[in-house]
């Protein structure tokens, strides 16, 4: 297959499908995947196989899958798989006993494995085409709801005129040419040449300019310090189904029960019926929207600065995780995501349950600031709410930890947006003594906003806190 030809740095568009993936990688979590009806093989002929094969091992060679064991042998087993026609063996059950060891009776609704790890493969694959997407001939696809995977071909480009970033690939004799007469189609074709090179001119300046600006962003606190050295982060997204789980039940669900996995602490204390439905409704791990929008702003920001980012769902992380030397995102306060609870200590302006209501207390409160903040509005409502900003170490690691957490989505969509405004940021940080291109300040922001109908307006700094560790 001829390769597309290639656009220089300066010209090329920021890759888009990073972002798309990433939207992508965090809506299939909500997978139950079953057997696919389509049967046709992934590739027929000898040649199509070996391009198969070695598309594969370019694919498990990449640093998406380097970091995981079982899902590379997962997506070698699915593709040979399909190579070989066998179909039957590209169901749930199937996958886990012959991949994964799994007795024949195993309970498929008990054991999640197969689900969780083809939910990993897809965010990989895209992850791995995030990066190499432009340069990739072709792509390897587990869509949703199946397991049987796919290859997609992309369209190459052609050699014989000059494309842009933003713009199909066009030939002469694709541009509308007249019935008659020689001299009016090169007319024609020059201005569709004319046009496409226009368009192709003003897409360069609009995405240069948007680099530009991503670039300048990544150059104050705190991405400075989270992206340094093109690094690796985790963006670890809330689970919005754990708070209708203790709903549910009636049990609370502590950061020790949700780390262990112990989602319905006691099932003695509820019925049979409340048990089998929260274990169906925990099968699905969809991320809100709030949380995707956060993530497709941060990944802009990880292009210009050659970092990756690997986005996980709360229920995916194991503690042993949380305590490397990572740097970690974390999406939503404790009560959407438990891993939140674990840095509360470190913090000033800390989340609280009161009478079932999400509030933020103040443990150190100055002059001009209260003591307890209590939103008005719930989720989808009209009326005051707040949300925290926080930047500090990873205790006894080398890492930084960023909590992104508002009183509802609302409040987690706005912190989301402040922190990834360059020029909003750098203002508020230096309101608060910090300069935004200086040495490791860790600090934290308490955000107040207005929302109705799930979006949050007259966002404000209400207060700004210093928090220990702080290089001088």
């Amino acid at each position: 297959m001829r390769k597309g030809k290639k656009i220089s740095p300066e010209g090329r568009r920021p890759r888009l499908n990073c972002f798309v993936a990433i939207l992508q990688s965090l809506l299939v979590m909500n997978s139950t995947a079953q057997s696919h009806p389509r049967t046709a093989k992934i590739a027929e002929t000898p040649e199509e196989i070996a391009f198969v094969r070695q598309h594969l091992q370019e694919v498990l060679a990449g640093a998406a899958f380097r970091g995981s064991h079982r899902s590379a042998q997962f997506l070698n087993h699915i593709v040979e798989q399909s190579i070989a026609g066998r179909f039957e063996s590209l169901k749930e059950r199937s996958i886990g006993i012959e991949l994964f060891g799994r007795a024949p009776s195993y309970d498929t609704g008990e054991d999640a494995i197969v689900r969780v790890t083809a939910s990993d493969v897809r965010k990989r694959l895209l992850q791995h085409y995030g990066t190499h997407g432009t340069t990739s001939e072709a792509r390897l696809v587990l869509p949703l709801g199946s397991y049987v995977p796919e290859l997609r071909r992309d369209i190459p480009v052609p050699e014989n005129i000059a494309v842009g970033p933003s713009e199909p690939a066009v030939t002469i004799a694709e541009l509308p040419q007249p019935m008659t007469k020689a001299r009016p189609v090169f007319k024609w074709g020059a201005l569709g040449i004319l046009l496409v090179g226009l368009n192709v001119s003003v897409w360069g300046l609009f995405w240069r300019h948007s680099l530009t600006r991503a670039t300048d962003a990544v150059a104050i606190l705190p991405w400075s310090t989270l992206f340094r050295n093109g690094g690796s982060i985790k963006i670890v997204t809330s689970d919005p189904n754990i708070e209708k789980i203790e709903r549910l039940s009636g049990e609370p669900i502590s950061l020790s029960d949700y780390a262990n996995q112990q989602y319905i602490p006691n099932p003695a204390a509820v019925s049979p019926e409340i048990v089998r439905f929260c274990k169906d409704f925990l099968r699905g791990d969809l991320a809100p929207a709030v949380d995707i929008g956060v993530v497709t702003k941060i990944a802009a920001l990880a292009q210009t600065s050659s970092s990756t980012i690997d986005v996980q769902g709360a229920r995916d992380i194991r503690l042993s995780e949380v305590y490397t030397d990572d740097s970690f995102i974390f999406l939503g306060s404790p009560r959407s995501n438990r891993w939140a609870g674990l840095f509360s200590n470190q913090l000033d302006f800390r989340f609280d349950l009161n009478a079932g209501q999400e509030i933020i207390r103040n443990v150190h409160p100055r002059s001009d600031e209260k003591s307890v903040y209590v939103p008005t509005a719930g989720g989808y409502a009209t009326g005051q709410s707040f949300a925290t900003i926080s930047f500090l170490p990873n205790p006894g690691k080398t890492g930084h930890v960023l909590l992104l957490a508002g009183a509802n989505g609302e409040g987690t969509r706005a912190a989301g947006e402040l922190i990834t405004n360059r020029q909003r940021l750098s203002t508020e940080l230096q309101n608060c003594g910090i300069k935004p291109t200086g040495p490791v300040r860790y600090f934290q922001l308490l955000l107040g906003l207005d929302t109705m109908a799930g979006s949050p307006s007259d966002v404000k700094v209400i207060a700004c806190h210093i928090l220990p560790g702080t290089a001088t």
